[in-house]
């Protein structure tokens, strides 16, 4: 069989085809390859180039390679956070014809980590839980899309920051499962394994010195059971309210648009006696404030910065002159916003230089510098301007987050990524 290149774009085959297929992905040369920090996984993993591109590959079997990639199309098709599939090698033979394992590429999702590398450091309880809220978060919203993992852990987790938290995404598709809606069942069995993998991961870092002395493993792992449990009820339970006390329905939804959701669809019904309502939502959607940033600026950024972005916009626009909610002669909100994007956003990120970044993107960084004007302006007793804290801010904090946002991936790192015979590996795992 001929080797095969299946991608979602027709542009990456040719990009695709520099990579050396003939030989097992364990030898390929170190020109190839990228170091970045690496998780652990049952499959070999590299990060390497294609062309502008970094990409994670994955080698494996031909079936749960095509199987992966397609659930993965799917998972970007339902706007699930999840690493982005980029094609499928199928046909591969070695210098001397015998057949080597297909593999499957898919993005390097930038600014992410792996939880190993997160440990490098001791890090803090109120750190992992945030984590935890961010893994809740995903496991929710792929269970309202009817996606059952099957294989829930940090292993198969990547995370970015987001203004303060974190953004979980599913990187490990191969055990998942697609239905049009998940059983009570189906769900508490995903919920276990999550809770059983992180106890595991987490009694495993505790081994080997990594784990903060006051977090107890087992504990850890019962938590992500009840963050998610409250948070599904939240969005899934149904309300009755008196009759005529609408507002109490509007009241819900604003509830859960604060939680990051909107309310596709919802259910509406009038009791017999016509003495109460029942509301039920029925298609809740994540990414509330994302959407709103989006459709307003441009920006498309994760769900806690782009809460932060809206409030500052929100506040910014409350100064203009020409801002009057409600007049039809005033600026509209996404005129405003445009002019807040070109005279504020971006020329307050451009006064940081590119090369002392590290990996924050541009929303992340924005976040930090808000939150280090929030502190100046404390300190000082007034409101600062932001190029004061700008130029406070690359001074004295960006080279302390920088190095903890890029942790160095050496030898050495890669070493303790394989400890226990375990293979290194990166996304896409």
């Amino acid at each position: 069989m001929a080797l095969q290149i299946s991608a979602t774009n027709p542009e990456h085959p040719a990009l695709l085809l520099d990579l050396p297929w003939d030989v097992p992905l364990e030898e390929w040369p170190e020109h190839h390859l990228v170091p970045l920090p690496r998780g652990i996984s049952r499959h070999v993993v590299r990060y390497a180039r294609a062309g502008a591109e970094v990409v994670a590959v994955k080698e494996l079997a031909e079936r749960p390679a095509l199987r992966e990639y397609e659930l993965l199309r799917g998972l970007d098709r339902m706007n699930i956070p999840a690493v982005d599939p980029l094609a499928v090698v199928t046909g591969r033979t070695d210098g001397s014809g015998e057949p080597l394992e297909s593999v499957l590429i898919t993005r390097h999702l930038g600014g992410s980590m792996p939880y190993r590398s997160m440990f490098e450091t001791t890090m803090r309880p109120a750190t992992m839980h945030r984590l935890m809220d961010a893994l809740a978060v995903l496991l929710v919203r792929l269970h309202l899309a009817g996606f059952a993992w099957g294989d829930c852990s940090l292993s198969n987790t990547l995370f970015r920051r987001d203004a303060g938290a974190y953004a979980a995404y599913l990187v490990d598709a191969e055990t998942g499962e697609v239905h049009p809606q998940l059983s009570p069942g189906q769900r508490e069995y995903d919920l276990d394994l999550a809770r059983v993998n992180i106890s595991g991961e987490l009694l495993d870092l505790e081994a080997s010195g990594a784990l903060h002395p006051s977090v107890d493993p087992i504990e850890f792992g019962q938590e992500i059971c009840r963050r998610y449990e409250g948070l599904w009820q939240e969005l899934t339970r149904t309300s009755v309210y008196p009759a005529g006390k609408h507002h109490y329905i509007d009241r819900r939804i604003r509830r859960l648009n604060d939680l990051g959701f909107d309310v596709a669809e919802m259910q509406i019904a009038h009791s017999p006696d016509g003495d109460s309502v029942t509301f039920v939502p029925k298609v809740v959607d994540a990414g509330h404030h994302q959407r709103q940033l989006l459709r307003l600026t441009g920006l498309d950024t994760e769900e806690n910065q782009a809460r932060r972005l809206l409030n500052d916009l929100e506040s910014w626009m409350a100064t203009q002159d020409d801002y009057a909610p409600g007049d039809p002669l005033a600026a509209r909100p996404e005129v405003l916003a445009h002019r807040w994007v070109r005279d504020v956003f971006r020329p307050t990120v451009r006064m940081v230089p590119r090369d002392l970044r590290g990996s924050m993107d541009p929303a992340e960084l924005y976040h930090e510098l808000l939150e280090h004007r929030w502190y100046l302006s404390e300190r000082s007793g007034h409101d600062l301007a932001l190029d004061a804290v700008v130029e406070d801010y690359v001074t004295t904090v960006l080279p302390k987050v920088r190095d903890s946002l890029s942790p160095p991936a050496d030898a050495d790192g890669a070493a303790a990524a394989q400890a226990g015979g375990t293979t290194a590996t990166g996304e896409g795992a």
